[in-house]
């Protein structure tokens, strides 16, 4: 019987050859992208999504029964999030929230805007949702590393122009932190005012939830704790603060 030969044994194998050969290393790493680069192009996107729900009906759903049972008879989350609609930043792998736990508005640079029954119905009926009938005990707002939407903010030109239909508008809720990171921060390079203000506009989206009535009146009776959060994917960190912005140590993986 001829000997068994893994993948692990090609492998090394391979790397044996180009060891003793240098020359072929150049050509074999241009070959191996262009391999890796025709791979990602076979993948069928609804082949991907069909395989993704299998995997999970097997290894999560039909593996906790009573978990989905229960869900089915109606939610009662504990916490509501605000997060980045990044495809990096997910809060519920991020911070292990199972379902149910937590009830989510994902949106461009995680923002809350203020009370406003016509501009911003969407994002006021899911608060409206989750504080008045769902009773959610704590909104985190979540920020993060990196983020396009507080650098495109950054990047609003002084005299307003605009090259977005929806972007720079929406971006525009948290414009009062942009001001205070340049003002207190105007000598830093760009990469460092965005971190800034990555940080400063979760603070902006916290003060803008005391402007719907519900909020603010739960958060003075204390049924509801308003938190900050921001999640430094570069570090492996994340750090939490309350509503008077008092950054708590950072929790760091």
């Amino acid at each position: 019987m001829a000997e068994e030969y893994s993948c692990d044994d090609a492998i090394e194998e391979l790397k044996k050859l180009l060891s003793e050969k240098s020359e072929l290393e150049t050509v074999a790493a241009a070959k191996i992208k262009q391999l890796t680069a025709d791979l990602e192009k076979a993948v069928n996107p609804v082949e991907k999504m069909k395989t993704g729900f299998a995997y999970f009906k097997t290894e999560k759903y039909e593996k906790n029964p009573e978990l989905y049972e229960e869900l089915s008879k109606g939610q009662s989350p504990k916490f509501m999030v605000f997060a980045c609609s990044d495809s990096r930043v997910c809060p519920s792998h991020i911070l292990d929230f199972q379902p149910g736990e937590a009830f989510m508005v994902r949106n461009i640079a995680n923002m809350v805007p203020q009370y406003d029954k016509i501009k911003y119905s969407g994002v006021g009926a899911a608060i409206e949702y989750a504080v008045v009938h769902l009773k959610v005990e704590n909104i985190l707002v979540m920020g993060h590393s990196c983020c396009g939407g507080i650098k495109g903010l950054m990047a609003i030109a002084d005299d307003g122009t605009k090259h977005s239909d929806f972007i720079e508008d929406w971006v525009s809720i948290c414009a009062s932190a942009k001001a205070k990171v340049k003002a207190e921060f105007g000598e830093l390079d760009i990469s460092e005012l965005c971190t800034h203000c990555e940080q400063e506009a979760v603070n902006v989206s916290l003060g803008n939830l005391l402007t719907y009535p519900f909020v603010k009146a739960a958060v003075l009776n204390k049924s509801l704790s308003l938190k900050g959060g921001y999640y430094n994917f570069l570090k492996g960190s994340f750090d939490f603060w309350c509503l008077d912005h008092g950054l708590s140590p950072p929790l760091t993986v």
